[in-house]
């Protein structure tokens, strides 16, 4: 039984539960712009009608007004707009390279929401990280993953001066991108946010040697990331169905696993499959049920598809009387679940 998470939910700082398409995200936050207050300081997020992309302005801590109550009121906009961060004068033109240039004019461009145009002057500067960092998701948006790969390779091996032009002209760039079938996770100009594109991409191509590939190198650098293990775990079982290496390793990714968050539960849940698949199927149960404990900001989805797994792993046990209990159970919040209806000889 799939699952999908039609609502954003908060699960940690910079990951959210996926919304129901693929790729990247369809919408962030409202229209226009927000200022938010915090222990950081100011945030400004700008979203981008139809384009499922978002850019951030960051400013210093403890300089918001303080409104009724005791809350910071937002502070006045900013006097200097994207569009005049973004306008090179023209002494600026005689001394700023042509390929920087391009991807100013690029940049500015993606922010107005022409995606067609950004991309054609994007591919003239393919040696800048940056330009070729926000080319690889643009190709990735518009379903053309060898592109999205090729510019994303290109990006990683300049890896070292990613976000660098991003930063010179006063600009926090977070994307929104679906990482797996359960979570999207927010990404920059970085060296994780290039790889988890390379993912993407890849898998959209079905190289899953490739996207796996990225994922371990990931996995080096950050082996406590909780999304990485996620998108691995959920791609070994893709890629590898049967195999029992596959189950193994992703058994021992999720050991000693505390159900922190939602994707810690999707990942016990992928856990359970593992474990299942090699015919552990008491320890698979014992996985799902430590998991539906915690239903605080877990999503109906969510533990909809840990119930069901469960009652799989009843069957499997043979305690049909209590795989029949979860099937009920999911019936009665969703009668139109053609899978839980078949399960019930409803079908």
């Amino acid at each position: 039984m799939a699952f999908r998470f039609f609502r954003r939910v908060r699960v940690a700082p910079g990951i959210t539960l996926n919304l129901s398409k693929r790729g990247l995200s369809t919408s962030v936050g409202p229209r226009g712009a927000k200022y938010t207050v915090g222990t950081r300081g100011t945030r400004a997020t700008v979203g981008l009608p139809g384009t499922g992309l978002f850019y951030t302005q960051h400013g210093s801590a403890g300089k918001g007004r303080r409104a009724a109550g005791g809350k910071h009121a937002p502070p006045p906009p900013d006097p200097v707009t994207m569009e005049q961060r973004l306008t090179l004068g023209f002494f600026q033109r005689l001394y700023v390279p042509k390929n920087e240039q391009a991807f100013v004019n690029g940049l500015k461009a993606f922010l107005s929401g022409n995606e067609a145009k950004s991309m054609k002057l994007l591919s003239q500067a393919p040696r800048l990280a940056d330009a070729a960092f926000l080319a690889g998701f643009l190709a990735l948006k518009q379903g053309k993953p060898a592109a999205a790969v090729r510019s994303l390779h290109q990006a990683l091996r300049q890896a070292d001066a990613l976000g660098k032009l991003y930063a010179k002209y006063g600009i926090a760039l977070t994307l929104g991108m679906r990482i797996t079938d359960e979570l999207a996770a927010h990404i920059g100009p970085t060296r994780r946010g290039v790889l988890l594109g390379l993912v993407e991409a890849c898998q959209e191509l079905g190289d899953y040697r490739q996207a796996i590939e990225a994922l371990r190198r990931l996995r080096k650098s950050a082996p406590d990331d909780v999304v990485v293990k996620v998108s691995l775990a959920e791609l070994l079982l893709e890629s590898a169905p049967g195999n029992r290496q596959a189950y193994k390793n992703i058994v021992a990714m999720a050991q000693d696993l505390r159900n922190e968050s939602p994707a810690h539960a999707a990942l016990l849940l992928y856990k359970a499959r593992a474990l299942s698949g090699l015919g552990l199927h008491t320890a698979a149960r014992d996985t799902l049920t430590a998991a539906l404990r915690r239903k605080k900001d877990r999503s109906p989805e969510l533990l909809r598809a840990l119930r069901f797994e469960r009652a799989q792993v009843y069957e499997a046990l043979g305690q049909q009387k209590r795989a029949r209990a979860d099937y009920e159970k999911l019936y009665a919040e969703n009668p139109t679940d053609h899978d839980v209806a078949r399960k019930l000889g409803l079908k």
